[in-house]
């Protein structure tokens, strides 16, 4: 901080006295006012790592700070094998990679390469009604689907769920990096126990789910035909019950069972199924599938 200092000089009379009290007041007057855009920069700088709340889900704006398991690295020597190769493609996951995107190792295996992400944003949006304005994902990660959703400006609420505090202070940073986390709320939590909690505030007129679950690792693309009840920790049908009174989008890996996913389709309606592909090759599926009417009650 620079300080600001009066120097005076000549006879000190009474109109000098007058002079000196009143450059003594404008002194205090500028102190006071740098004192103050020091406090506003500190808020300032507070608030870029702070989550905008939603009191009506009942959540209150948490801190999130990157931890030791995230990184961002500048070298293939920094990286475990196992990664290296998506570690070679950052730029085509993140275009903004080299401005400080961080990662845990195993966000590497899953996050939505942005290219992709962008293109499911545009998707689902035009696939729901317009009376649908907040959207929650409830599998966030990194945070490469929910800052494609806030940049798509299509959505009044956006609301990103993940358990692991690692991970998401990665998908809050992120997003920061994408000038849009301040449009997410950020829910550290377990998927299930969120939707529960929050059951009696969302309104399925307006809500959309989207969800990226983990997929079990890697080793899902040995199948021929992934056996969408193998996904751990989750399986496919346990997600879609959870969020069947909602329009949802599912991003599960491309060789999906067709008909497992069939299988989910509220009677009288259809799944739209959509192949992602980047550079020929088919990175994901997204099933998005239609609400279901609520069960009678009683």
């Amino acid at each position: 901080m620079a300080s600001t200092h009066v120097s005076c000089g000549g006879p000190e009379g009474s109109g000098e006295s007058k002079r000196k009290q009143k450059q003594k007041q404008k002194q205090k007057q500028r102190q006071k006012q740098m004192q103050q855009q020091q406090q506003q920069q500190q808020l300032t700088s507070l608030e870029h790592q702070i989550t905008g709340g939603d009191p009506a889900m009942g959540n209150i704006p948490q801190l999130f700070e990157l931890t030791d398991e995230c990184h961002h690295y500048t070298s293939r020597r920094q990286i475990e094998y196992d990664i290296q190769k998506y570690w070679e493609q950052r730029y085509s996951i993140w275009s903004l990679y080299d401005d400080g995107i961080y990662m845990t190792d195993d966000a590497w295996f899953g996050v939505t390469p942005e290219p992709v992400a962008n293109h499911v944003a545009r998707d689902f949006a035009a696939l729901v009604p317009a009376s649908r304005t907040v959207l929650i994902d409830i599998f966030a990660g990194a945070g490469g689907n929910v800052i494609a959703f806030a940049r798509s400006n299509r959505w009044s609420t956006i609301i990103a769920v993940e358990k692991n505090s690692a991970v998401i202070a990665c998908a809050h940073h992120n997003a920061r990096i994408y000038g849009v986390a301040d449009q997410i709320t950020w829910v550290n939590d377990d998927s299930f126990s969120y939707l529960t909690s929050s059951a009696s505030a969302i309104d399925p007129s307006t809500t959309v789910v989207f969800a990226s679950p983990p997929w079990g690792g890697p080793g899902y693309r040995d199948d021929e035909v992934f056996n969408l009840s193998k996904m751990q920790p989750y399986s496919v049908r346990q997600i879609h019950e959870a969020v069947r009174t909602m329009d949802c989008a599912l991003y599960l890996p491309r060789q999906s069972d067709l008909r497992q996913v069939a299988r989910l389709a509220p009677e009288g309606q259809k799944i739209e199924v959509v192949q992602y592909c980047m550079m020929g090759a088919s990175k994901a599926m997204v099933a998005y599938i239609p609400a279901a009417s609520p069960p009678p009650v009683g």
